[in-house]
């Protein structure tokens, strides 16, 4: 996120850590990384630095339809990663530290939600930059762990339908390519995108809607899936393979998230079922992948149909929103 949180300020945010985590803040720096959360890194007096999440619960439709239970979503998704390192002694597992009230986010306000995380030094990989075999091997060993764990967070976790969460919005979209767009300057070309591959767009939800009927038909069992297990949520620190980011943790098929380490020749996904003696439905590994170009397409046209002006964010949502299109 290049954009800076709108209404949020900054006081309020080392307000909330000083009340909720008994934090002695010292510095703030706003952290332009990822998408979707907000990031700032925190000193405190003794030198000791954490990462900083703040999230927007009226962006989070992915974990519910309103604030109250986007917040509930977010608190589940962080208390199954707590668990899973907590009581499940998974060490990769990068989990938000409580609040002395044993809490895992607070509010900020009725719209934003803060959580505290121990700050990694290492280096991770971009979204679209491959890992080479013996890491990717290494990555399905703890996708097979993780997804062994599911017992110690199931209790808390929130379960994550195969269903596309942006198909709405996304048929929306497609519904209104006649009547100009004046959210804001990516309105126009963005709708004439759109306009260009509606008819493709219109067979890639047709596509999803055969694959979802042939993954419910096979009845598998969801396990706890972390949901974007890519390159840039890993990070090696000290030799070895963390993993961050866990708004997105749920009871979901284990393919959520092996698509995402399949280099495409079978060798991962045959790992994975060696190791976890689980068979990879081929189809579900199709859907998942399909559903995150599609949900990307629907957020992103979504954003640029709204009110918006010329920020360094929303440039980022017509480049994505371009190349997803182009390339589903």
């Amino acid at each position: 996120m290049r954009d800076r949180p709108q209404g949020l300020d900054e006081t309020d945010l080392i307000r909330s850590l000083s009340e909720g985590w008994a934090l002695d803040v010292a510095g703030a720096a706003y952290s332009a990384v990822g998408g979707g959360s907000y990031h700032w890194v925190v000193t405190d007096h003794g030198g000791r630095r954490y990462f900083i999440t703040v999230d927007d619960l009226d962006e989070r439709g992915y974990l519910g339809p309103d604030r109250e239970l986007a917040f509930e979503g977010l608190r589940r998704a962080f208390g199954s990663a707590r668990a899973l390192h907590e009581e499940g002694g998974l060490e990769f597992v990068v989990a938000p530290q409580p609040t002395p009230a044993g809490e895992s986010v607070a509010r900020i306000d009725s719209r934003y939600t803060v959580a505290v995380f121990p700050f990694i030094d290492g280096t991770s990989r971009g979204f679209y930059e491959e890992a080479p075999p013996e890491e990717r091997a290494e990555l399905v060993r703890m996708l097979v762990r993780l997804h062994r764990a599911t017992p110690v967070a199931e209790s808390v976790a929130r379960s994550i339908s195969v269903q596309l969460p942006g198909r709405d919005d996304l048929e929306r979209s497609l519904q209104n390519l006649d009547a100009e767009w004046t959210g804001g300057p990516f309105s126009e070309v963005a709708r004439a995108l759109l306009a260009d591959h509606r008819a493709h767009l219109l067979r890639l939800l047709d596509d999803f809607d055969h694959l979802s009927s042939q993954v419910a038909a096979a009845g598998s069992r969801p396990v706890i899936t972390h949901g974007e297990p890519h390159g840039g949520n890993f990070i090696r620190s000290d030799g070895r393979l963390v993993l961050v980011d866990w708004d997105t943790a749920g009871l979901a098929l284990p393919e959520r998230d092996l698509w995402l380490v399949d280099a495409g020749d079978g060798a991962e996904l045959n790992l994975y079922s060696e190791a976890s003696g689980r068979r990879v439905d081929n189809d579900a590994i199709a859907l998942y992948r399909l559903r995150w170009k599609l949900d990307d397409i629907a957020s992103f046209a979504s954003r640029l149909r709204s009110p918006h002006s010329q920020t360094a964010d929303a440039e980022h949502a017509w480049r994505s929103l371009n190349l997803s299109v182009s390339s589903a």
